[in-house]
Order: structure tokens, then C-alpha cells, then sequence
């Protein structure tokens, strides 16, 4: 039996599994208290603005990653973190050296159109998305044709995006005017040196 089972149509290059963390409540709490939440300024249409959301960055030692015109300099895996990166290699056989952790306080936080396709992530990286805290509609949409495809993020959930995924499509995570409470998005990386 397969890892992923079908949820919603994607387009190739993204799987979901709904319950990959069992314990997903007791997580987002202790993450939120424990991880070294930041908003720094980014850089948007050529304009300094903050970023609509927390950031938080871990990584091995060495590892550094940089979007929007920033770098985010690397902090040591916590132990929560740590865990679910080992429980990820059980799973999929892919170790990952960093992990972007993006904090969404409520409905107006948010992550516009992008795609994860920096130099030091490679021209077919493997990201694995993991969502705790509230649902949320996660998009992607094809850099040709523009045509979107909607996906509720549940808490416990995974993301897998891989391949072409990044050269071919874009996602975000839109602001919603729905009471959301808040939510955890752990993006695992493997960046290469």
C-alpha cells in the first residue's frame, strides 16, 4: 500500500496524506512556545515590506538558505523537530538537512504565489510539507495555463512536492476572511552546499 492516498486531483509531482502525524495538537502546541518565531522585511515589487507571517529556520550545521533577498542563517534542530525529520526519512528514505517554519497567527497571515526553486534546493527537490493547528486552503496553479486547484491542508497532514513540481507550477497559501485559528507549516529541505 502506498504512503499517499488519493484526497484531491493534483497535478503530478504533489501527494497528500491526510494523518501522517497522529499527535498533531500536543505538536503545534509545544512549537509554537518552543521554536524562535521572527518577521523580518522582504523585498516585494522592488518595495521593503514584512513578511505576512512568523518564519523560523533550523538547519544543520553550514546550511544556509536565502528568498525574497534575505538569508536565514541556521539554528539547531530542536528536539520536536528533530523527531519528525527522522520519522520523514522512515517514511520516504530521504534525509533532510533544514526545515523553513512558517506561523500563521490567523486568516490574514499569508503566503503569495511562489515557487520553492532557489539554486542551493536543486532542479528537482523533494520538499515535505507538514501542516499542524487549523485548515487551510493551499492553491497551485500551472505556470502555463494558470489554471488553479485547491487543497485543504489539515493538521497532521502531509505534503509531498517533488520533481518538476517547482520548474512547473507555483502555490500559496491565500489570506482568508474565515475565523481561522492559528496554524504551523513545516517545509523540510534538503539544500545543497
Amino acid at each position: 500500500m502506498s504512503l499517499f492516498e488519493p484526497h484531491t486531483p493534483l497535478p503530478a509531482g504533489f501527494d497528500y496524506q491526510a494523518d501522517f502525524v497522529q499527535d498533531h495538537e500536543s505538536l503545534e502546541r509545544v512549537l509554537w512556545k518552543r521554536l524562535d518565531w521572527f518577521q523580518q522585511e522582504i523585498m516585494m515589487f522592488g518595495k521593503p515590506v514584512l513578511q505576512p507571517r512568523l518564519v523560523a529556520w533550523y538547519a544543520e550545521a553550514g546550511v544556509d538558505y536565502g528568498y525574497s533577498g534575505i538569508r536565514l542563517q541556521p539554528r539547531a534542530f530542536p528536539a520536536p523537530l528533530d523527531m519528525l525529520r527522522e520519522r520523514l526519512f522512515q517514511a520516504l528514505g530521504q534525509r533532510f538537512n533544514s526545515v523553513l517554519c512558517n506561523g500563521y497567527r490567523d486568516g490574514s497571515d499569508s503566503m503569495g504565489w511562489h515557487a520553492d526553486d532557489e539554486p542551493e534546493l536543486g532542479p528537482r527537490p523533494l520538499i515535505a510539507s507538514v501542516s499542524l493547528g487549523q485548515t487551510r486552503r493551499f492553491r497551485i496553479r500551472s505556470r502555463v495555463s494558470k489554471e488553479s486547484v485547491g487543497l485543504d491542508l489539515e493538521p497532521g497532514s502531509l505534503l509531498l512536492m517533488h520533481g518538476h513540481s517547482q520548474r512547473d507550477y507555483q502555490h500559496a497559501l491565500p489570506k482568508t476572511r474565515r475565523a481561522v485559528g492559528r496554524r504551523i507549516n513545516l517545509t523540510f529541505r534538503q539544500v545543497l552546499s
